[in-house]
């Protein structure tokens, strides 16, 4: 191991993110132990850019079933190494967290995992205030899982596990954060969503998959999970009370967008609940127009 670089994998899963993937490795391959991109089959140059960068590629098929992508990585991708970051292909680790991750790893660790925040990035420009989102993104792999649940049925995510985090007992959360910024059109946040609440919405038919994933969220997440008029919560709590009016156009934008999502899942969910003549028990008249 190089005394100058984190004791760290770090495990980027992939598909079809050459617009980002560059920038992404350039951001830790001087910063970390080993860099390894984990591909879905891109039909773009993702793999040759993540190569040429310095990553390895490892190519990824998913076969339908538990592991999903990310415990695969935990199996697989150097499992000599303990430590554990994922990124996204769009993400890159901010300065202060490269220094706030040597200053933990300088001695023994006591805790499993770690929480980090995102700075989030929304129609191309960073977001200061409003919802803040936290990974579980720094895992050691011999005391995390992910859970293993009833939803591989469900519409939307497909080989990657859902809205919810490893399981791990021992969290510390660090101040400095990934920064996640997406160069693809906005039209691509709402392509990933739209996808999203479909799998949000199959969960509300099937409520002991869903409370096996209340159990696996955060403990904001848990509180969310539970709120009712959730498109009108999400909407207040992002722009009034976390301030997200002070980002301006791009804190209005991103605080709706949020809050038509947990309208889609609504949505979806009451559209997909049986009919008055599929109830048992319900008997339905039927009239004759003459």
């Amino acid at each position: 191991m190089s005394p100058s670089k984190l004791p760290i994998v770090v495990a980027i899963p992939t598909k079809n993110e050459a617009e980002n993937i560059a920038r992404t490795v350039r951001s830790v391959i001087d910063h970390f132990e080993a860099v390894v991109v984990v591909d879905s089959d891109s039909t773009d140059e993702t793999c040759k850019i993540a190569a040429e960068e310095g990553a390895e590629v490892v190519p990824y098929t998913w076969d339908g079933g538990y592991p999903k992508k990310k415990q695969w990585c935990l199996d697989h991708v150097h499992p000599q190494i303990p430590w554990l970051l994922f990124l996204d292909g769009d993400e890159t680790p901010s300065p202060e967290l490269l220094a706030e991750l040597r200053h933990c790893f300088s001695r023994p660790l006591k805790v499993a995992a770690f929480d980090i925040p995102l700075g989030y990035w929304f129609a191309g420009r960073r977001l200061r205030h409003g919802y803040t989102i936290v990974k579980r993104a720094l895992l050691d792999r011999t005391r995390c899982h992910f859970p293993v649940l009833g939803d591989l049925d469900a519409p939307g995510m497909g080989e990657q596990e859902g809205h919810y985090q490893p399981i791990a007992e021992h969290v510390w959360r660090l101040k400095s954060p990934i920064e996640h910024e997406d160069l693809d059109p906005v039209r691509t946040w709402f392509d990933r969503h739209n996808r999203y609440s479909d799998w949000e919405a199959w969960l509300e038919h099937h409520p002991e998959v869903k409370e096996e994933i209340r159990q696996a969220k955060t403990r904001q997440g848990q509180l969310f999970h539970k709120a009712p008029f959730k498109p009108l919560v999400s909407f207040a709590y992002a722009y009034l009370y976390k301030r997200g009016f002070l980002d301006g156009r791009a804190g209005f934008d991103y605080a709706l967008a949020m809050s038509f999502y947990r309208w889609q899942i609504g949505l979806k969910a009451r559209e997909g609940e049986p009919s008055e003549a599929g109830r048992p028990g319900v008997t339905v008249a039927r009239v004759t127009i003459r």
